[in-house]
């Protein structure tokens, strides 16, 4: 079979075809043949050795988010048979209930190999089915992107009808974020430095829109459009995605007792310009949100396959231009998830 690897972590340009054996099943596991795969921020930092000890340093096949058929399953493996459509989990051992060190170190495509590879072995523990209406492309945007932001706005969240979410960018995770929150009955403010990328956000169900680079201090806009309802003194929901350019008008934009969804570190990983203040003298809970556990994707895709939900994908790449698909989601171009066709599908 073929595995997209990296030799080394030296960016999309290390990537490179290798022949492997296909693995077979062991007890409680699954062969499954990849129909496709997708790529997120953090696989941008693996590609480059930015965890570090924390990764595989040669001949990592990357990628933790890959969707396709049953090919085989292992000894006492019951709830999947050959033919079922399947995709991964991001953490392949961390089934429910909250996180343990254990559970966070079970993600592949990091210290081990990912999803970029035409056969893979996972761990019943580490798959879902997959909703009918979906692609092996769209499902495969589900395991990080998906679940995250998921998690963000149900899991944790706790999102009720008539909460007002403001959410950075139009990547994977925000624009999963704007649909699940008005599944929820929510009202959604997404920002973006595109007027053209906010119509397409508009077209998808958004309230309301802010180009961060016409208004660079957005966060009182953000506050007043919540306002405007009456009810509010601000923004029950922030999905924090910018890090530490974004996180001061993130805590402006939140209202009294309301919630930052601390999701991506995009603009940095520091907290210089953090005002402390603003977190703790307004009551407001600063949550992480790392993906989630095997019964909150299980969840989320019976929420999508009973609303017939589609993901936005910008562009599906073929498996021979994998490292064009890294450079095009570098280039923060994309507008949703960007994949990779691994088989085909």
């Amino acid at each position: 079979m073929r595995a997209m690897i990296f030799e080394t972590p030296d960016g999309p340009d290390a990537l490179m075809v290798s022949e492997r054996p296909v693995p077979e099943p062991g007890p409680g596991e699954v062969l499954v043949k990849i129909g496709a795969a997708s790529i997120n921020y953090r696989d941008l930092l693996i590609a480059k050795g930015g965890y570090r000890s924390r990764q595989k340093q040669a001949d990592l096949v990357p990628l933790s988010d890959g969707a396709g058929t049953v090919e085989a399953v292992g000894p006492g493996v019951h709830a999947f048979k050959a033919g079922d459509r399947v995709t991964a989990c991001f953490f392949l051992d961390w089934p429910a209930g909250t996180a343990t060190e254990h559970a966070m170190e079970s993600d592949s495509g990091r210290a081990v190999d990912g999803m970029l590879q035409e056969y893979r072995t996972i761990p019943v523990s580490g798959l879902v089915h997959t909703p009918d209406h979906l692609s092996d492309a769209e499902a495969a945007s589900l395991t990080c992107a998906g679940l995250t932001a998921w998690s963000a706005i149900v899991r944790l969240g706790r999102a009720e009808p008539g909460d007002t979410i403001l959410t950075q960018g139009t990547g994977g995770v925000s624009l999963f974020a704007l649909q699940f929150a008005k599944m929820a009955g929510c009202r959604v403010c997404v920002t973006s430095s595109s007027d053209e990328k906010l119509e397409r956000a508009r077209a998808l169900g958004a309230d309301h829109g802010i180009n961060y680079a016409a208004t660079p201090e957005w966060g009182q806009p953000g506050k007043d459009w919540a306002m405007s309802f009456g009810a509010s003194d601000g923004i029950d929901n922030v999905i924090e995605l910018g890090g530490t350019e974004t996180m001061k008008q993130s805590l402006i934009a939140v209202r009294p007792g309301g919630t930052l969804s601390l999701i991506g570190v995009l603009s940095g990983a520091t907290t210089g310009n953090v005002l402390l203040p603003f977190i703790v003298s307004r009551d407001v809970r600063l949550q992480g949100v790392t993906v989630g556990p095997r019964d909150a994707m299980q969840q989320m895709c019976k929420a999508i396959d009973a609303a017939k939900m589609k993901p936005v994908i910008d562009k599906v790449f073929a498996f021979e231009d994998a490292a064009e698909a890294y450079r095009y989601l570098q280039s923060g171009a994309h507008f949703g998830k960007v994949c990779i066709s691994v088989s085909g599908t």
